[in-house]
Formats: C-alpha cells, structure tokens, sequence
C-alpha cells in the first residue's frame, strides 16, 4: 500500500478510522527522514491493513505544533484513534517491523483500562486538560503517548504547554 500524504484538511478523518495509522513526520531538506523514507515506504507495501501517513513538517507547521514536533523523522503510531506510540528518530526496518507486532498484539481493551485508571487517578482529576508541567503517562509500546479523559489522542500534549482538543 502506498503511502497517504496527511494535511491539517485530512489528517482528522484519517486517525479517526478504525485500526492502526502509522505516521512519519519529516521534512524535504532532513537527511535522515530521506534514509527513513524507503525504509517506510517499504514497510508500507508489507503491511497492507495498516495505513501509513506521512506529514510534511514545512507543508503543514500548523499541524506539526500542535502534535509538537520538535525532531525529525518522528515516529506516531494510533490504533483505534489512541495515540500508542511516539518516538522521534530513525528507525531502522526490524524495529519497525518488531514495532508493528507489538501494536498489532495490544489488548485495546486493556489499553482503555490503563488509560481510563491513569486519568481517575491523576492529581487534577480525570478530565485534567491544562498545563502543569509534567507528562501524564508513557505510550502503550514505547516513547510517550498522550490522551484526553476519553482515551483519545491529544493534539497537544498537556504536560507540554498545551491544552486538549
């Protein structure tokens, strides 16, 4: 499956469908998001239920700040519109490929617990949706992944300066 060029016009209705969406943010003038690029592009053709978007960061900086992405390439993972996975760097293809497994075994009924106890039982409540300076909770895989008090993707990241949707 070739990959989906994702915009501030898209990108909504893409996260929003069933299953899992994968997305490399990356611009045209960095080196190692051009090394990542086969290698993506590679794991989109074996991987065909899964979509694979790429955002542009100079096309869409709108976009690119409100996900905060400061590093490139960066790598998002959601599954079922929550936010798992999040990690900027290069990838190499057997993590990748070891990345899709590990997303394609969550339980998502379990992730939906974890995230439905992490809010009851944060500080400023469960529907906190206001900068406090400190992160809320790590990505279901790796890095860091961050959601509303419905368990879904933030754009903004509330321990990051920013408020929820």
């Amino acid at each position: 499956m070739a990959t989906v060029e994702l915009t501030g016009e898209n990108f909504e209705a893409q996260v929003e469908k069933p299953g899992i969406l994968v997305i490399d943010w990356w611009a045209p003038w960095c080196g190692p998001c051009r090394t990542f690029a086969p290698i993506y592009d590679e794991a989109s053709e074996r991987y065909p239920d899964v979509t694979f978007g790429k955002v542009n960061t100079e096309a869409q900086p709108e976009l690119a700040g409100t996900f905060g992405i400061q590093s490139i390439p960066t790598l998002m993972v959601f599954r079922d519109q929550i936010l798992v996975f999040a990690r900027p760097g290069l990838i190499p293809g057997h993590a990748l490929d070891d990345l899709m497994d590990k997303v394609k075994a969550l339980d998502m009924e379990d992730v939906r617990k974890q995230i439905a106890d992490e809010d009851a039982a944060h500080e400023h409540g469960a529907n906190c949706n206001h900068d406090h300076g400190h992160e809320h909770e790590h990505g279901h895989v790796q890095g860091h992944a961050h959601r509303d008090g419905q368990g879904q993707a933030q754009r903004k990241c509330r321990g990051r300066g920013g408020g929820g949707r």
